[in-house]
């Protein structure tokens, strides 16, 4: 008996405990086909393999960690935040595993994939007219109320709680070090709330300040223009892109060292979404596309023999009723070749 239970345990060894142990550590990937086309190591961070899908899965983690940590948040609370999607995603997850409940504000600009998922997961979801932040009906702002009116609740505020910086500060960034054995010359990546950027911009400098760090954007936002002339104002769009670009820099991004950006059009994502998909076999969502594309730029501009990094954010399951319908894509004058 003694025998089976030592071996029993050390087959536990190899174990994640739970969901939350599950979170990170994600396979750092060789994109096959933009690698030998460039020249260079064009790598990417599977985040679609956490629990939730997604690279939200680490900040939403992290926002209700240090929720509990400073105990605003207490057992059988409620999580409530603004979200196009995957943050909300991550925070049912989180919070289910936890013990909490969650209220989702969604704009009403996003698939009804992600709805559906957030009210599957046990949300209560309202989506509310898509309007800028300056506007007091933002759902992030109406999030924001409503956390105010409960008791033990806390609003995630992810856009500038840099919580969420945190966690891409304590572990993607020293994941993307440590795989690649230090040895890269840029990463880059689309924002939203800014976290994933500037955490790992903020670690992979701390470690080097030749690592280059380049912010991709679509149209329709006001990051690019923030980057390269240091006023956010916004370029033409909109983009069918989901959970990125911005009107304004958040709490997450600012003081964040960036060295350049790029600017990515929504049919060149199209193209790149759908070339991974029938090339190389991956399923993609369009910030990934964004992504990608980018990490192309990059490699054409530093020439071959270096090695980028981007994150691979999720999958393209939540995206089929817009980038992959057909009739959609040539609502809005996209191809696909």
């Amino acid at each position: 008996m003694h025998g089976l239970g030592s071996e029993h345990r050390l087959n536990r060894m190899d174990t994640k405990d739970g969901l939350i142990a599950a979170i990170g550590n994600t396979p750092l990937i060789r994109m096959e086909t933009l690698s030998e086309e460039t020249g260079c190591e064009i790598l990417g961070k599977a985040e679609f393999m956490n629990p939730g899908g997604s690279v939200k899965d680490r900040a939403a983690w992290w926002m209700v960690r240090e929720a509990e940590k400073s105990g605003a948040l207490k057992p059988g609370g409620t999580v409530v935040e603004g979200t196009a999607g995957n943050t909300g995603i991550g925070l049912l997850h989180v919070c289910n595993s936890r013990g909490y409940d969650a209220v989702i504000y969604m704009p009403d600009n996003q698939s009804q994939e992600k709805i559906d998922l957030l009210g599957t997961l046990g949300a209560e979801v309202r989506v509310v007219p898509t309007v800028p932040y300056r506007d007091e009906m933002n759902f992030q702002k109406q999030a924001g109320r409503y956390a105010d009116t409960l008791e033990n609740a806390v609003w995630a505020n992810q856009f500038d709680n840099i919580a969420n910086r945190l966690a891409h500060y304590e572990s993607t960034g020293p994941e993307i070090w440590a795989q690649t054995n230090g040895k890269l010359d840029a990463f880059t990546c689309s924002v939203g709330t800014g976290g994933t950027l500037a955490g790992i911009s903020r670690y992979l400098k701390d470690q080097s300040q030749d690592v280059r760090v380049v912010l991709a954007d679509p149209f329709g936002s006001a990051l690019y223009n923030w980057v390269k002339t240091g006023k956010a104002e916004m370029t033409p769009g909109p983009s069918i892109t989901e959970g990125i670009g911005n009107s304004r820099i958040t709490e997450n991004l600012v003081g964040t060292a960036i060295d350049d950006a790029v600017q990515i059009p929504d049919q060149a994502m199209v193209d790149m979404v759908y070339r991974m998909l029938h090339k190389d076999g991956w399923f993609f969502g369009s910030s990934t596309g964004i992504n990608l594309c980018a990490a192309v730029e990059i490699a054409k501009k530093m020439g071959p023999g270096h090695t980028i990094v981007t994150m691979l954010c999720d999958d393209g399951t939540k995206y089929q009723s817009r980038l992959f319908n057909s009739e959609f894509l040539a609502e809005k004058n996209l191809t696909v070749s």
